[in-house]
């Protein structure tokens, strides 16, 4: 079967537009219908349908989108394993994408010291929040992420990676400065969040919901993006967040910020890898995994 063709029809369902798909790939629109079309006529189905706003697969496409990401993955494998040999050195490049806590802190460290050993190996990084990671690992833009909450996907696989504390961040002399406070007392503070989708915001509404309660209820004030625009709000003395621990332990050494906790909850997450479901890792990937778990 031929690769092409599979690879076009593949992008189309990921992208649900010819469009889409043909700029993802490089080449054109008519070069991506025609792959289809082809691919349609030698099996006599009809595997996309056309009809609607969004490009769908039939049942057809859905049965034969699974198994073609296997072939491409496998085949994807096999040309890297041809370049460099079994044993030979790693090459290609790893691209990866983390949420903002994991990759301010504990991500960058270790791709930096694993190319360092492995200088064939070109890396990239990317940040963005949790759910954006999903879904560019999902869409095999990234072949791993590092997040901190599994969300539901069924395009990815999630397995520990390691644990992180999520601790209540306070201006340098706050009263809640290494304190155990009620969440009456939180709630008469100016609480600042991050956005939806970062997996913090998460871990602390899962844990409130278990306490009997919802971030709502301690009416936030700021609603302030991701990671460090809030770390940076706090430092100034705008209010207190809850944020991973890893993610500001220069800024409790230095002073700037300082720690307290909330009676009844004992946030802490999982920091996940994801996953593209079905997709064969390279090398240089189960590699750098081996790497980090060494180290973690």
């Amino acid at each position: 079967m031929d690769t092409r063709q599979l690879a076009a029809f593949c992008a189309v369902v990921e992208r649900k537009s010819f469009s889409q798909a043909a700029e993802r790939l490089g080449v054109t629109q008519p070069a991506v219908s025609l792959q289809v079309r082809s691919l349609e006529k030698r099996l006599g189905r009809t595997l996309l349908d056309r009809s609607g706003r969004r490009v769908e697969p039939t049942e057809a496409g859905l049965a034969l989108y699974r198994g073609a990401q296997r072939m491409l993955a496998l085949e994807s494998q096999l040309i890297e394993e041809l370049d460099a040999g079994e044993e030979g050195e790693l090459g290609g490049t790893l691209e990866v994408g983390a949420s903002t806590g994991p990759g301010s802190t504990v991500v960058p460290v270790l791709l930096c010291e694993f190319q360092r050993e492995n200088p064939g190996v070109a890396v990239s990084l990317s940040i963005s929040d949790t759910q954006s990671v999903v879904d560019r690992v999902a869409e095999r833009e990234l072949e791993l992420g590092v997040v901190g909450a599994a969300r539901r996907h069924r395009g990815v696989v999630f397995e520990p990676f390691f644990r992180d504390e999520v601790v209540l961040a306070c201006p340098p002399g706050h009263r809640f400065a290494g304190r155990s406070v009620s969440l009456e007392e939180l709630r008469e503070e100016p609480l600042i969040v991050m956005q939806e989708g970062a997996g913090v915001r998460q871990v602390i509404e899962d844990e409130l919901r278990r306490a009997g309660t919802r971030l709502r209820d301690l009416e936030p004030r700021l609603e302030l993006g991701l990671q460090e625009s809030v770390k940076s709000a706090v430092a100034a003395g705008h209010g207190v967040t809850f944020i991973s621990r890893t993610a500001i332990e220069a800024d409790l050494a230095a002073g700037m910020l300082v720690t307290a906790r909330v009676k009844g909850l004992e946030p802490s997450r999982e920091i996940s890898l994801v996953r593209s479901a079905g997709r064969s890792p390279t090398r240089a990937a189960e590699a750098f995994l081996e790497f980090a778990r060494e180290r973690l």
